[in-house]
């Protein structure tokens, strides 16, 4: 069974830092393309950044210089430092992976049970 666990969620003032952490685990062949997508209240999940197969990073403008996104392929983890925070960015963060189980099969997306990340001001 293949498992995304989230973790490093919170309550953090305007202006603060929070890192999100993302842990790949179970039997899988590979892991390709691994992103983190967020839904705040009432509104569609969006994606934050992404790490595709190449290793290139893509970042939504509404992170871009802010967020960092890292991942380590030995650990199967991403990680997401989230800087200069402001009430906008509250929302439930997913982490999300392409993953192909075995080299006959084709790649399944999964996704984290989510994390909550707060910015009060």
């Amino acid at each position: 069974q293949v498992q995304l666990v989230e973790s490093g969620g919170g309550l953090v003032q305007a202006g603060g830092s929070l890192n999100l952490s993302c842990a790949a685990s179970g039997s899988f062949f590979s892991i390709n393309e691994m992103g983190w997508y967020r839904q705040a209240t009432g509104k569609q999940r969006e994606l934050v950044a992404r790490i595709i197969s190449g290793g290139g990073t893509n970042y939504a403008d509404f992170v871009k210089g802010r967020f960092t996104m890292s991942r380590d392929n030995a650990k199967s983890t991403v990680s997401l430092q989230m800087n200069s925070l402001n009430p906008e960015d509250t929302a439930v963060y997913y982490c999300n992976a392409n993953i192909q189980l075995n080299m006959w099969r084709p790649t399944y997306v999964y996704w984290g049970q989510g994390t909550q990340v707060t910015v009060s001001s």
